[in-house]
C-alpha cells in the first residue's frame, strides 16, 4: 500500500472519529446535564462531590425559588445539647441551591445487596451499612425501602473512582464517595444521593464509613476537624459514634435557607 493511500485512509478515520465525537457532544449537551466540578477531599479518601443537575427539561438555576428555611423536623427541634459541645457548622459548605436540607420525611434509603460475594457475606455487609445508617434515625426520620427507584439515598458496595491529586497528578484510592443530584417533580426542586463504599471496608470501619457518608447525605456537606466526631475528615483506628457536635451541626444546617423542597419560579409570570 502506497504512502498516499495510507494518508487517505488515515484522514478518513480521523474525520469519522471527529464526527462521532461531535455527535456525542451534541447528544450530551442536548440532555441538559449541568456538571459541577466541586470536590471536598479528605485525607483518608472520604469524598463528597456534587455530581450533576438533571430533569425532564433543563433546570435553570435562575428559576430556583429564593432560598428559605423549612420548619425544623420535630426530632431536631427537640434536640438539646446539655454539654454545650458546640458545632462545626463553619466547615459546612453551601451549594448552588443553598443547604442540602431534606423537607419530606421519612427519608427513603435503599441499600443495594452486593453481587460479587456470597449470600452470607452480602448480608453481613448490608447489616453493617444499616447499622451506620440507623444510628441517625434518632435525629431524622429514616425508612429503608426495597425499591431503588423510590429511594432518596442509595448506598452501594462499589470502589469509588480514583481521585487525582491536584498537587502531583497521582491517582489516589478513596474509601467512599457521596454524590448528589437535583431534579424536579411537579415543579418542585428536590435532590437525591448516591453513596459508594469501597469493598475493602469491613467490620467497624464499614459501619463508620456508612455513618460518615450518611451524615453528608443528611446535609452535613463538610467535615469536622475533631476526631471525636463521626464527620471527622479522616478515617481513624477507633471511629467515633455520632457526637453531640455532629447533631448540633445537623440542627444548625436544618435552620438554614435552601431552594430544595420549594416550587421553582415561573419565569412567565416575572416582569
Amino acid at each position: 500500500m502506497g504512502k498516499k493511500t495510507q494518508h487517505q485512509i488515515l484522514n478518513i478515520l480521523i474525520n469519522l472519529i471527529s464526527q462521532r465525537l461531535i455527535t456525542a457532544l451534541a447528544l450530551f449537551i442536548g440532555t441538559g446535564l449541568l456538571i459541577f466540578f466541586v470536590n471536598l477531599q479528605s485525607s483518608d479518601g472520604f469524598t463528597i462531590i456534587p455530581k450533576y443537575v438533571y430533569s425532564d427539561s433543563v433546570i435553570s438555576l435562575s428559576t430556583s425559588s429564593t432560598p428559605k428555611p423549612h420548619p425544623l423536623p420535630p426530632t431536631l427541634a427537640q434536640w438539646q445539647d446539655s454539654s454545650k459541645s458546640g458545632d462545626y457548622f463553619s466547615q459546612v459548605t453551601t451549594t448552588q441551591v443553598g443547604y442540602l436540607v431534606w423537607s419530606q420525611f421519612p427519608i427513603r434509603v435503599y441499600v443495594e445487596t452486593p453481587k460479587a460475594v456470597n449470600e452470607k457475606q452480602a448480608q453481613v455487609w448490608v447489616n453493617g451499612v444499616l447499622q451506620g445508617v440507623q444510628e441517625w434515625s434518632n435525629y431524622l426520620p429514616i425508612t429503608v425501602v426495597e425499591q431503588p427507584e423510590i429511594a432518596d439515598i442509595t448506598i452501594a458496595q462499589k470502589q469509588p473512582p480514583l481521585q487525582i491529586s491536584p498537587d502531583n497528578n497521582i491517582p489516589r484510592a478513596r474509601s467512599a464517595q457521596t454524590t448528589y443530584e437535583l431534579h424536579t417533580s411537579n415543579k418542585v426542586l428536590f435532590h437525591s444521593f448516591t453513596i459508594l463504599l469501597s469493598p475493602s471496608q469491613t467490620g467497624k470501619y464499614l459501619v463508620a464509613a456508612a455513618r460518615h457518608e450518611f451524615g453528608h447525605a443528611l446535609g452535613i456537606w463538610g467535615h469536622s476537624p475533631l476526631q471525636t466526631d463521626a464527620l471527622y475528615f479522616s478515617q481513624i483506628r477507633n471511629p467515633s459514634p455520632i457526637s453531640a457536635r455532629d447533631v448540633n451541626t445537623l440542627k444548625h444546617v436544618y435552620e438554614q435557607p435552601t431552594s430544595l423542597g420549594w416550587p421553582l419560579l415561573d419565569n412567565s409570570k416575572i416582569n
